[in-house]
């Protein structure tokens, strides 16, 4: 007698379920920047991981501004009122699916079509999650399709949200190839962040505080491609010869530290966006400054990060073998606005918008 788990049976699946959430938690850029609290850049919302519905509201309060009274002053009548503003992350389900053509196709091939099945689907869901954060991070507004945006519509930067590789071009659509990304870029994006209303709150690590750039690969080239006094290379080293070191996932796998910025690269980062007319500019990609709360992540009862539904269903008389993976969840960018009727604006991010090509070599 042996004891054997079949295809259907109700432990393999659940097994696949978590091991499918794992494996794309694993290899999903994004994961290392999640968390629950408020210094986060990914802040995970749990609400709806226990209970009906499908969208979560949440707030912010801003900071008071108001001198204060000295002495033996009169406070009462004196006090501040407190502005709050409000965000709201919708989940949807997404679900994607294989079927083999049957078990006389399976014969002929020396791999198992199950396990085929599995890693193309903890691929799919790793790449398609890639593109939902990068998407709604740099708020790529020609993407409309659900599948694409994570269940919630992509929102244009806000104003003061989005700056230029340029001090002539104020557009995606006017930047040329003298507008390539560069260190005085980072500069002029930390003084705003710091300096902007409302400004932007950096990411607390080791108590020091920190940005995140996420840039597309082509413009992490022209960074390092600069070798003068310094450029790139001098800034790194000088770094590096600092002992600068931090235990912090945020900090693996980036491409260097400058300025009290993180860079990470990655080739998902979306093209530009003309400004009149919404069309993209493909000779542009918009990277992005972050800090904390940039991004909301959601998933729906009995969902999260290491749970993806797992269904495996025979056809035809149990000749074909068909496999799904689902998830019920929601990603945006956090945009609050503000209760007292003021426009709305980007919490954590600012897009940097510069021209981008492949280089030769």
């Amino acid at each position: 007698m042996i004891t054997e788990y079949g295809v259907n049976h109700p432990l393999a699946v659940k097994k696949w379920s978590m091991g499918i959430g794992h494996n794309i938690l694993q290899e999903v850029y994004f994961s290392k920047f999640m968390g629950k609290g408020t210094n986060s850049l990914i802040q995970v919302k749990t609400e709806l991981k226990k209970s009906p519905g499908d969208k979560i509201t949440f707030g912010l309060r801003n900071l008071l501004t108001g001198d204060g009274i000295s002495g033996d002053e009169i406070l009462e009548g004196n006090e501040e009122a407190l502005i709050t503003n409000s965000d709201a992350i919708y989940i949807n389900q997404l679900r994607h699916g294989v079927k083999s053509k049957g078990r006389m196709s399976e014969q002929r091939v020396p791999f198992s079509v199950r396990e085929e099945c599995r890693i193309g689907l903890k691929d799919w869901w790793t790449e398609r999650m890639e593109q939902v954060f990068f998407n709604h991070l740099a708020g790529y507004t020609p993407e409309t399709r659900l599948q694409y945006n994570g269940n919630n519509t992509i929102l244009a930067p806000t104003t003061g949200r989005q700056l230029y590789t340029s001090v002539d071009h104020t557009s995606d659509q006017t930047l040329d190839s003298s507008d390539t990304f560069t260190l005085s870029t980072i500069d002029a994006a930390i003084e705003y962040a710091r300096t902007a209303q409302p400004r932007m709150r950096p990411l607390k690590i080791n108590g020091k505080d920190y940005f995140v750039l996420f840039l597309h690969e082509y413009c992490a080239t022209d960074l390092r491609r600069a070798t003068d006094t310094q450029g790139w290379w001098d800034i790194q080293r000088a770094a590096m010869e600092g002992g600068r070191v931090s235990g912090s996932p945020i900090f693996t796998t980036a491409l260097g530290e400058y300025h009290g910025v993180i860079l990470h690269r990655s080739s998902y980062l979306p093209y530009g966006v003309n400004s009149s007319t919404g069309a993209v500019v493909s000779n542009v990609r918009r990277n992005v400054l972050c800090g904390a709360q940039s991004m909301a992540l959601a998933y729906g009862r009995d969902g999260g990060p290491t749970r993806y539904d797992w269904v495996e269903k025979k056809f035809d008389y149990d000749n074909r073998l068909g496999v799904a993976s689902g998830a019920i969840f929601g990603m945006k960018k956090i945009q609050y606005t503000p209760d007292n009727g003021g426009a709305a604006f980007d919490y954590g991010t600012m897009v940097i918008s510069s021209w981008a090509q492949p280089h030769s070599y």
